[in-house]
């Protein structure tokens, strides 16, 4: 047992080793991402205006990567497989979106307001990301 489940009250520690709360925290984890790549999916013209509207060039192209990794990686990270993969592939997918879609620098007012905010909520996201594979890499080397 680690030390952080050591200080816990013992419903904590057994409610963080239960199997469902990771899969619903992957599904939740992944929920934005897969939705997203729907809907860009479902109307494929808006996706392409999406990517032309920040700059994304060939915009078709750029659509294309979205959904495929929007929908590809969500659904691996969902299932547990290859979530380095999965992780890595929606965290520089994020990157790109928070650097180009938020560039609060160059804004002022309201505008950089809002824009600071979904910035670091992006942020947040890279980090659950990261933690994700994290967990995954430690319970594939569990199991070993």
């Amino acid at each position: 047992m680690s030390a952080a489940t050591e200080l816990a009250p013992r419903w904590i520690a057994g409610l963080v080793r239960w199997p469902p709360l990771a899969l619903a925290a992957r599904v939740a984890l992944a929920s934005a991402y897969l939705i997203g790549g729907v809907n860009k999916l479902i109307d494929f013209p808006a996706a392409v205006a999406e990517q032309a509207h920040f700059g994304l060039q060939p915009a078709t192209l750029w659509a294309g990567l979205a959904i495929l990794v929007e929908i590809g990686a969500s659904l691996l990270l969902i299932v547990g497989r290859m979530v380095w993969l999965a992780a890595g592939a929606l965290a520089v997918l994020t990157a790109v979106a928070m650097l180009v879609a938020n560039n609060f620098w160059a804004l002022q007012g309201a505008a950089r307001f809002a824009a600071l905010n979904a910035f670091f909520e992006h942020l947040g996201l890279i980090g659950g990301l990261a933690l994700a594979a994290i967990l995954a890499a430690r319970q594939e080397g569990n199991s070993r």
